[in-house]
């Protein structure tokens, strides 16, 4: 995706220290930045312009700027891979709503990875006489919530800690499962059925009426809609299987829509995700 010029100063960085990139952050008018397990470093190359932005999201979309920032509304565009790149910049309106972003000052390309072995450990304390237990992964944004979300789908679907189980996705913005042509970048399991690019209630709706899932799993509970569906989806019997930002329980009961869905014991395990000194540390906690 990245113009020449970028690309050879991210190559200055070196084979070792990229395999740690974790996103790539351009910004106008300054150097590139790679963000790595460590911390934030500049890359080498010339300070990032408008001509780069543009040709960064037409390389990532296959499109032009002006036909790929119709697509944006939500503020990202997800790539073949799982991979996204987030936009910042002047957005315009037409009837109060977000239609496009006339100018880009910023973008964060993602990188994503399949890392699979956490959810080996962690399944069986999210098991309750050999059934998986609704659970809600928490975390601040970075500290890879839909990684470990992937591997946990994998393991449910693979059998890691009991017999293999019929896993539904709804892959909303195609980052857990990356359907390309069909067919999964990521591994998500050999029982695992994918609904990708439709909403968290269409999609779960779908899933449970065409393939009897015995647990479903979408990506960040954002809105009350998304609450919504999860309710929804947990009157019919099915475990589930969620993310969303935050910190701790506090942070959920501190918002309107989650105090509804705390008061349901919908979720029975939170599993709370937090970096310390550039590590992942993972706890597990019982929902009250």
């Amino acid at each position: 995706m990245l113009p020449a010029a970028l690309f050879r100063g991210l190559e200055d960085i070196g084979a070792e220290r990229l395999e740690q990139l974790e996103e790539l952050r351009l910004r106008r008018g300054f150097p590139m930045t790679a963000l790595l397990s460590g911390g934030e470093v500049e890359t080498g190359g010339p300070c990032v312009g408008e001509e780069e932005l543009r040709q960064v999201v037409e390389n990532a979309t296959q499109a032009s700027a002006h036909t790929a920032l119709d697509r944006v509304r939500q503020g990202f565009v997800t790539l073949r891979g799982g991979h996204r790149v987030g936009l910042c910049g002047t957005v315009a309106r037409r009837d109060g709503q977000i239609v496009t972003l006339r100018e880009i000052s910023s973008l964060s390309i993602r990188v994503a990875r399949c890392v699979e072995g956490p959810a080996r450990a962690l399944l069986p304390e999210l098991m309750e006489h050999g059934v998986f237990l609704s659970t809600l992964v928490l975390a601040p944004p970075g500290a890879g919530k839909t990684t470990l979300l992937r591997d946990l789908i994998r393991g449910l679907s693979d059998g890691d800690a009991g017999p293999p189980q019929r896993v539904g996705v709804v892959d909303e913005r195609g980052e857990i499962a990356a359907l390309w042509r069909g067919e999964p970048q990521f591994y998500v399991g050999r029982h695992t059925d994918v609904m990708d690019g439709c909403g968290k209630a269409e999609g779960l709706s779908i899933l449970i009426r065409g393939m009897n899932p015995q647990a479903a799993a979408v990506d960040e509970i954002t809105d009350p809609a998304d609450v919504g569906a999860v309710m929804s989806a947990a009157g019919c019997g099915v475990a589930l299987i969620a993310t969303t930002h935050g910190g701790g329980i506090g942070d959920l009961e501190r918002r309107a829509s989650y105090r509804e869905l705390l008061a349901a014991r919908i979720f029975r395990r939170l599993v709370v995700l937090e970096r310390r000194e550039g590590k992942r540390v993972i706890r597990t906690e019982a929902m009250p």
